[in-house]
């Protein structure tokens, strides 16, 4: 099992300073920005078997970091064991000043991983992501991005996992919103009872097919619904998902430990 630690800045309070001049930067606001990082975990699992000759596979250093990297699953995407997620803070609680000051930071640090959805402050976090990277001129081939799809417009054919939404309003939405031609993850945020998963699982296979994606992952879903997704890939010779993004922490374990490791000896 591969685990990857994706960080959310999460409930930042603003401060007394943040309404500050322009260009203004603040240590104590940059400070305490870097204090309140929290941890959530994409839970990177993947479907064939392993063997000590995918050296790939193998957990790296940067020079220059000292940030640790690691595949995505068994893909050959290496992502950062940090990442910085956008939930409740891009768009929300902190200032677009503060927002960027967070990504330049991680990014100096060694982080590639940065994660955010379409429905993230209404689709604002994206557009702050996407202004940041664009203002930075940072090499998009040093960056990996994902964003989530499942809650879009108030039309019902504007939320949920149907073709028509992830294709259409979906994630083109979010490309346009980041300004990117594709994202490296597109992540089903959460299972659509309302749609076939052998509809979903061909929807991403199409945007990935078309190049508006690299992978695609799944987000609290279960066991049994990625084991299902992944019978269905390997049916229609469709593409299975890479990586799980599950909630674990202290208050959170079952899932991780006790439903998914049935399922990494089923598919691996």
């Amino acid at each position: 099992m591969q685990v990857s630690i994706a960080c959310t800045d999460h409930n930042l309070k603003r401060g007394n300073g943040e309404h500050s001049k322009p260009g203004a930067t603040s240590p104590s606001m940059v400070n305490q920005a870097r204090a309140k990082f929290r941890t959530v975990a994409i839970i990177a699992r993947s479907f064939g078997s392993f063997t000590p000759r995918h050296i790939s596979l193998k957990e790296s250093t940067g020079k220059h970091t000292g940030m640790k990297y690691r595949n995505l699953g068994k893909s050959g995407l290496r992502v950062s064991c940090l990442g910085l997620g956008t939930w409740v803070t891009f768009g929300g609680q902190i200032s677009d000043e503060v927002a960027e000051q967070l990504m330049t930071i991680a990014y100096e640090g060694g982080v590639n991983l940065f994660d955010t959805a379409e429905v993230y402050a209404g689709g604002r976090a994206e557009v702050i992501l996407g202004s940041i990277i664009k203002k930075k001129c940072w090499r998009r081939s040093s960056l990996v991005i994902t964003t989530k799809l499942y809650w879009g417009g108030k039309a019902e054919t504007e939320r949920g996992l149907s073709r028509k939404h992830i294709i259409e309003a979906g994630l083109k939405g979010s490309l346009q919103r980041m300004q990117l031609e594709y994202v490296d993850v597109v992540f089903a945020n959460r299972p659509d009872s309302n749609t076939p998963i052998a509809e979903i699982v061909r929807a991403m296979t199409y945007v990935i097919n078309q190049g508006m994606a690299m992978y695609w992952g799944t987000s609290r879903w279960t066991a049994m619904e990625i084991m299902e997704a992944y019978s269905v890939a390997r049916q229609f010779n469709l593409i299975p998902p890479v990586c799980e993004q599950a909630e674990y922490h202290l208050f959170q374990r079952e899932k991780v430990e006790i439903q998914l490791p049935e399922l990494y000896h089923k598919i691996g």
